[in-house]
């Protein structure tokens, strides 16, 4: 999966923006971050809630791994070269989904 294609995706969710966040690039609803891109752009963080980290982590460990801050978990980092744009997508939306205000919660369906 190329980068262009996360930022695509992850732009097509109601009321996403792109913004600088130190030196990387985010990817936020209502100035919250759901994703962030590193500055060498060959992986992403996606920050989703546990239950949806564990089940990605188990159908895909090969490319999918788990973001720590300091001791804490806080959501995915995935490398784009190895990728699957459906689980992607996936993800990006439920992280979306997370952050984004109730009032446009109902522009996108959740994931199955």
């Amino acid at each position: 999966m190329k980068l262009a294609d996360v930022r695509k995706t992850a732009l097509s969710l109601p009321e996403t923006t792109e913004a600088p966040h130190f030196n990387y690039a985010s990817f936020q609803v209502a100035g919250k971050i759901f994703a962030t891109v590193p500055p060498e752009g060959t992986h992403i963080h996606v920050f989703v809630e546990e239950e949806q980290r564990e089940r990605a982590l188990a159908l895909e460990p090969g490319w999918i791994e788990k973001l720590h801050w300091g001791k804490k978990v806080v959501g995915l980092r995935i490398t784009l070269d190895r990728a699957k744009p459906a689980m992607v997508e996936a993800l990006l939306a439920e992280a979306w989904r997370v952050k984004a205000p109730k009032r446009v919660l109902g522009s996108i369906r959740k994931p199955q």
